[in-house]
């Protein structure tokens, strides 16, 4: 693969000016992973543990001794993780249908959560799908303030108007397909207590997708009682090929896992099939693994940010993150298509193919989606995205490793300028 002098350049300078920013992401990744081995010292981690169940899996001390590790790493009272959960729109779906009941509210307060939850919550989709809607769960949304904080005036009023019913308030940490700043653990932390003073008991949930191992924290040590996230993004370490998980307080995560199994069963059943290994191992990487794709998206900020090629984006190249994904906001359909384009080009896997929009399942707009990775849809590898709207904003997110991450960039940056998109 050949780069133009523009755009070597453009990323020599953007390496130097990052370096000290590089040097906290580090620090950041040191935290975590020391954390992580600690937890494993404690727990007395050994090989014995990777061996597989079958059938019903009564007694897998593997998955046992994950979970209790999970739980210790996020800062919650218990936590479970399995290979079986397919996404994270599962994960969250298990989740929020274990926790709410009929004639419940759910409360998003940091607006519209991600596209794929839409079915789920029944604001989209057919009645009697099985949606939250069709088993008499109601839904109420209070939007950001413009300057990405929590409208707290309007929380205050749903929580006082609809009193008991809210059972849970939601929080999607992330920026989703929103042009909205990811939210801080300090943010939700703060929040939480402006929630929890209101109504002691309603069920905070925290989709924690993109976030885990951004901060030092996790939502769990600042109050959340349920955080949620996928094993193909930043807590796989790249090396999971499915999975999700669950963390939170001991009773929001048992009546979680009513719904992962069946009630009375919980967590007591489930085989592990052998996938033991890969999840401990992706636990074991994943500061690092996530630390690569923080250093790769600030990388993109700069090439195609203001001090690049020009295009709006969030965050800005030296403003600190708290997800892995990095927004472009192109204006252009074509635009947004190239960045995919060059993106996938520079892919270990696939980069013979051409991304082109379609209709994915789950979501209401045609979708392009760029992902040369070695697990399909893992949004810790190198990937781009975007929904067919205005303002037509490329999500990018990931990177196994950071020089792996540096190629794709500068491959999108070229091809987003042979498309006659773009300056410097």
């Amino acid at each position: 693969m050949q780069f133009s002098e523009k755009i070597l350049s453009l990323t020599a300078e953007a390496e130097e000016k990052l370096a000290d920013i590089f040097a906290e992401i580090d620090r950041i990744s040191f935290e975590n992973t020391k954390k992580i081995m600690d937890s494993f010292r404690e727990h007395r981690v050994s090989e014995a543990v990777f061996n597989p169940t079958s059938g019903y899996g009564y007694n897998d001390r593997g998955r046992e001794l994950l979970d209790e590790i999970w739980a210790d790493v996020m800062g919650a009272e218990a936590a479970f993780v399995r290979h079986s959960i397919v996404n994270g729109t599962q994960a969250l779906t298990i989740g929020l249908f274990g926790l709410l009941r009929p004639g419940d509210i759910l409360f998003s307060i940091a607006g519209k959560p991600y596209d794929t939850l839409d079915e789920v919550i029944g604001n989209t989709g057919t009645a009697g799908n099985g949606s939250l809607r069709d088993f008499g769960v109601e839904y109420r949304q209070s939007e950001l303030a413009p300057d990405g904080s929590f409208d707290l005036e309007k929380i205050r009023q749903v929580l006082t108007d609809e009193g008991e019913r809210v059972k849970v308030v939601f929080i999607q940490r992330s920026k989703g397909y929103l042009n909205r700043k990811t939210l801080s653990v300090a943010d939700i932390g703060e929040v939480i207590k402006f929630v929890k003073a209101i109504k002691s008991d309603v069920y905070v949930v925290v989709d924690n997708c993109y976030g885990e191992f951004t901060e030092t924290r996790e939502p769990c040590a600042v109050g959340a009682d349920m955080i949620i996230g996928s094993l193909i993004k930043n807590p796989g370490g790249g090396m999971a090929e499915s999975g999700g998980y669950i963390a939170g307080s001991a009773r929001a995560v048992e009546l979680a896992s009513y719904r992962l199994t069946s009630v009375g069963c919980g967590l007591e059943v489930g085989a592990t099939l052998g996938q033991n290994k890969s999840l401990y191992k992706g636990l074991f990487y994943a500061p690092h693994t996530t630390a690569q794709a923080i250093k790769t998206a600030h990388l993109a900020a700069y090439i195609f940010g203001e001090r690049g090629l020009g295009f709006d984006v969030e965050p800005r190249w030296d403003e600190p993150r708290y997800d892995i994904i990095q927004s472009i906001i192109t204006h252009s359909p074509d635009a947004l298509c190239a960045i995919c384009r060059g993106i996938q080009a520079g892919s270990p896997i696939d980069s013979y193919v051409t991304p082109e929009p379609w209709e994915m399942p789950g979501y209401g707009d045609k979708v392009i989606m760029a992902a040369g990775a070695f697990t399909q849809g893992s949004s810790i590898e190198l990937s781009a995205d975007g929904p067919l709207r205005e303002p037509y904003t490329a999500y990018l997110q990931g990177g196994l490793t950071y020089e792996s991450g540096k190629i794709g960039i500068m491959s999108a940056a070229e091809e987003t300028l042979a498309c006659g998109f773009g300056s410097k």
